[in-house]
């Protein structure tokens, strides 16, 4: 019984990365940027990037469709993200709930699923935001295995590969027997 005691006053003295990092300059400056590209993202999508997908072939409003919802996804568990790092910094929330909650807002590598050549046709604006939110997504990924000391989607490349994979079955699947 004494030595669970003496584990606990040992967790309870050590210095969570978790802290320091939703502590620090740098992460109030990508809290800051994460929450900016998510009301940039929203505006654009309810205004001008409804307008501008309205004019857009049927292909490319498909392509356009998909990767919005993409976009959206990402953002959402990027704020997510922040939003618990910065909870358990300000002592709103517990490391354990926050064990819990990442569990239900996992962030994951969202690749692009268009082809570079569709994705270059979509509006301007849009890829901007996309691209970014990439950027974001890739540095969020990276701090998350650095704090919880996992290799989930490490490489965005493994995650798209597994992706494509599940297409080739869908293809197979879905394919006429002619």
């Amino acid at each position: 019984m004494s030595l669970s005691v003496n584990r606990v006053a040992e967790a309870d003295n050590t210095i969570s990365f978790v802290h320091i990092l939703a502590g620090s300059a740098r992460f109030t400056e990508l809290f800051s940027e994460g929450m900016r590209l998510v009301e940039e993202a929203a505006a654009y999508l309810d205004g001008p990037g409804r307008e501008e997908a309205d004019l857009l072939p049927k292909p490319l409003s498909k392509a356009y469709s998909a990767e919005s919802m993409r976009l959206t996804t990402r953002l959402m568990q990027i704020a997510s993200w922040l939003l618990i790092r910065r909870a358990v910094s300000a002592g709103e929330m517990s490391p354990i709930v926050a064990s819990t909650e990442r569990i239900k807002v996992r962030v994951s590598a969202q690749a692009m699923v268009s082809s570079p050549a569709i994705f270059a046709q979509l509006p301007r604006n849009f890829q901007a935001l996309t691209t970014r939110s990439l950027r974001l997504q890739t540095r969020i990924l990276h701090l998350d295995r650095m704090v919880n000391g996992t290799a989930d989607d490490a490489d965005p490349q493994i995650a798209r590969r597994g992706l494509d994979q599940q297409f080739d079955k869908l293809r197979l699947v879905y394919r006429s027997p002619a």
